[in-house]
């Protein structure tokens, strides 16, 4: 199997292109290829796939082998590996990406030299109904609602950008205990699919502090939808603008929730590590 190491501000992928279809053994390859000891090493194992509603299809499996609907940053490193390996003609600066949870999802590529230094995605609109996130609760939107576990109570918001989130607000996202608190939030009762959990500190209204724990891969270095569900969390809150730049602990990505077409936009980086083969 040849294989391209990938990451998106850190949050790092195993990409594979050149198959027809997702393989049966996609969930055991994930877990053994992705652990850092014994495997490759990754967040997650990416397919490029064909795709009948758009240019290619996207497919991600966790690290623990469940499937992810959507990953921000999977999707700009699988837009710059297709454009850098020639899946579609050089003049087009433009693509759609079929992704699980969100539908074919427009990407628009940045060159220079041939080479893609940013990608800014369409993320489409944010579900904010609480029973389409999912939660259990069946409200419009779930904002700032309690949630208490292990004796601690949190606020919450809700938002799916194809895949579940919870936002919740802390005095320094960049201090705050991970390992302690997210897997716990993840397996919730409340979540009945878990769910991604961003711990955030605003620092001005442009400006946001995000740390992510990420369902079926742990702590991330950064989580593209996650950064989505968090600045329309905080416009919904009150307190940031609807653009602003977030920062997660591999780098910053710049986030737009339009008002006249209710999309989100993310733009950011993607980066090639390297490539290589294995035998299976």
């Amino acid at each position: 199997m040849n294989f391209t190491k990938m990451h998106g501000l850190g949050n790092d992928f195993i990409v594979v292109a050149g198959m027809s279809r997702l393989p049966d053994n996609a969930s055991e390859l994930a877990i053994r290829l992705c652990n850092r000891f014994f495997g490759i090493g990754a967040d997650g194992l990416v397919y490029i796939l064909p795709s009948n509603i758009a240019d290619y299809q996207m497919r991600i499996i966790n690290s623990d082998g469940s499937e992810s609907e959507q990953c921000g940053n999977a999707i700009r490193c699988v837009a710059k590996y297709i454009y850098e390996h020639g899946m579609i003609e050089p003049s087009l600066t433009e693509m759609s990406i079929e992704t699980v949870g969100a539908g074919a999802q427009h990407v628009k590529l940045t060159i220079s030299e041939g080479m893609v230094t940013a990608v800014r995605v369409d993320m489409g609109s944010p579900i904010l109904q609480g029973s389409l996130v999912p939660t259990l609760l069946d409200q419009d939107q779930v904002i700032n609602h309690p949630i208490e576990v292990d004796g601690r109570s949190f606020l919450f918001t809700a938002v799916s950008m194809g895949n579940p989130h919870c936002v919740i607000y802390v005095e320094d996202a960049t201090q705050f205990d991970l390992g302690v608190w997210g897997p716990k939030l993840e397996h919730h009762p409340m979540f009945p699919r878990r769910v991604n959990v961003e711990f955030t500190t605003v620092k001005a209204r442009d400006a946001i502090d995000m740390r992510v724990w990420e369902r079926g891969a742990g702590p991330t270095l950064a989580c593209g939808t996650g950064a989505c569900a968090t600045l329309v969390a905080s416009v919904l809150n009150g307190v940031s603008d609807r653009s602003a730049t977030v920062s997660l602990k591999g780098g910053d990505l710049f986030i737009e929730w339009n008002e006249e077409d209710d999309h989100v936009y993310m733009t950011g980086p993607a980066e090639q590590v390297y490539a290589g083969s294995l035998k299976l």
